[in-house]
């Protein structure tokens, strides 16, 4: 498969994952979700999707629990939306990169005032 099909793929895949998670999806047990990226494997057969759900960590332990269950159910929807051979299996994963992006904004926010704190040569 070519670069371009399968980025094409992977957008359409995420853009109708995150369309059935937030129509589709009525269990409410389902937090406020996004699916943020998608990589799909080389043969077409497997999908893990990066999901970034906001609350606390019980909640969004729950959430990718709900998700994964059903995955049965997801993965038949998009069988009916996009034309494949085969409908790939689908893993959802957490994505804490807002979290860890956050976490370095704070770190670097606390360095520059400590920073800004400490006397420099022309205070003397």
């Amino acid at each position: 498969m070519t670069q371009y099909r399968a980025e094409r793929l992977q957008g359409l895949m995420q853009a109708e994952l995150s369309d059935i998670i937030h129509s589709s999806l009525k269990d409410p047990r389902v937090g406020f979700a996004s699916v943020t990226a998608v990589d799909v494997s080389k043969d077409l057969r497997h999908v893990k999707a990066f999901v970034s759900v906001m609350g606390e960590q019980a909640e969004q332990e729950e959430t990718l629990a709900t998700l994964n269950n059903a995955a049965d159910y997801i993965r038949t929807e998009i069988g009916k939306r996009i034309r494949l051979k085969h409908t790939p299996e689908i893993i959802f994963r957490l994505d804490k990169s807002i979290e860890h992006g956050s976490h370095i904004n704070a770190l670097l926010r606390k360095l520059e005032q400590e920073q800004d704190a400490k006397p420099g040569p022309q205070d003397d």
